[in-house]
């Protein structure tokens, strides 16, 4: 009968140990807590106790380098996989290599885009950050911030595929197909002037479905890679040029055609939604964000109105002739 009751109360008192053993070592963890709370002043961690402009400064930054990263690193590993093996100089286009390549940066766009819109934005180009100071869209010091972490994040990107796939780095931006330097600095410019144009239309300028915006954003992209792909190796960012480039330590003589190019698109894009800005475009064709809860809210605001005029019109109707002012 001991030897059953032993392991009865080892059983019943199993649990109590348990929770004694529980409640002494959380007391520790919250005194170390509480001590490493207090030797940082106020409970808050060293991020926290910032200003709000340089913290959300900060954080920024932080945002667009991680987004800028990971949207360069997939478009990256995908150039990479299409041109595995590299093609023969003065070989004609491989459509399928092209498309692939295009996919790899449109999906990678647009998936990126959608996850950092609601943080930063989601520019992951310095030439969008550019329109977007220049439209209001962004604080210029804010802008100051973003524009060298997405450099940064696009040399990050560049060497983070080449340390993982075997072979050479095969991204980089080059001319192609017969197209001279001055042919590709305008293709670079009036395809970054279409996609900044689209990111300000969809995601700057608020409307009933900006939440979709980065669907338009990454189909426009993928637009143009399509079309610059093969003439200039589609570069429309500063960021995606420069990456590859550093890590491989080669440097076209005509690399700047990838700076200028989308610096002046941006400013094309911007300073055409200015000009729109200026004629009331939103009033050139209203009604677009047709909304069934907007047109019923505006008629019962009408109907009021209405009962309000004639309410005023009976309360005048029953005052005697002789008293009206």
């Amino acid at each position: 009968m001991a030897q059953l009751r032993r392991p009865c109360i080892l059983f019943i008192a199993a649990p109590s140990s348990l929770a004694m053993l529980f409640k002494k070592r959380h007391s520790s963890d919250t005194s170390t807590l509480e001590g490493t709370q207090n030797s940082g002043g106020n409970g808050q961690l060293p991020m926290l106790r910032l200003p709000d402009k340089l913290r959300y400064n900060l954080l920024c930054l932080m945002g667009e380098f991680v987004g800028t990263f990971l949207f360069l690193f997939f478009s990256f590993a995908g150039t990479q996989v299409s041109n595995t093996p590299m093609p023969p100089p003065g070989s004609p286009p491989n459509t399928s290599n092209l498309l692939y390549s295009a996919l790899s940066f449109g999906f990678a766009l647009t998936v990126n885009v959608w996850a950092f819109f609601r943080v930063t934005g989601g520019l992951f180009n310095p030439a969008v950050t550019l329109a977007l100071c220049l439209t209001g869209g962004m604080p210029p010091l804010r802008g100051l911030c973003v524009f060298p972490a997405q450099l940064v994040a696009g040399i990050a990107a560049a060497g983070v595929v080449s340390a993982l796939f075997p072979g050479p780095l095969n991204c980089a931006t080059r001319l192609g197909g017969g197209a001279s330097i001055v042919q590709g600095l305008f293709i670079e410019m009036f395809l970054t002037a279409q996609l900044v144009f689209v990111i300000i239309m969809l995601a700057v300028v608020k409307h009933k479905s900006t939440y979709l915006a980065p669907v338009g954003i990454g189909l426009a992209f993928f637009v143009a890679e399509l079309i610059g792909d093969y003439y200039t190796g589609g570069s429309l960012n500063p960021a995606r040029s420069l990456g590859p480039d550093v890590i491989n330590r080669s440097f076209p003589g005509y690399h700047w055609i990838y700076w200028v190019g989308p610096l002046l698109g941006s400013l094309l894009a911007s300073a055409f939604y200015r000009i729109l800005c200026f004629v009331r475009w939103e009033r050139i064709n209203p009604g677009q964000d047709y909304n069934e809860e907007e047109v019923a809210r505006k008629e019962s605001l009408i109907g009021s109105e209405h009962t309000i005029t004639a309410n005023v019109a009976n309360t005048r109707r029953d005052i005697p002739p002789d008293e009206h002012v």
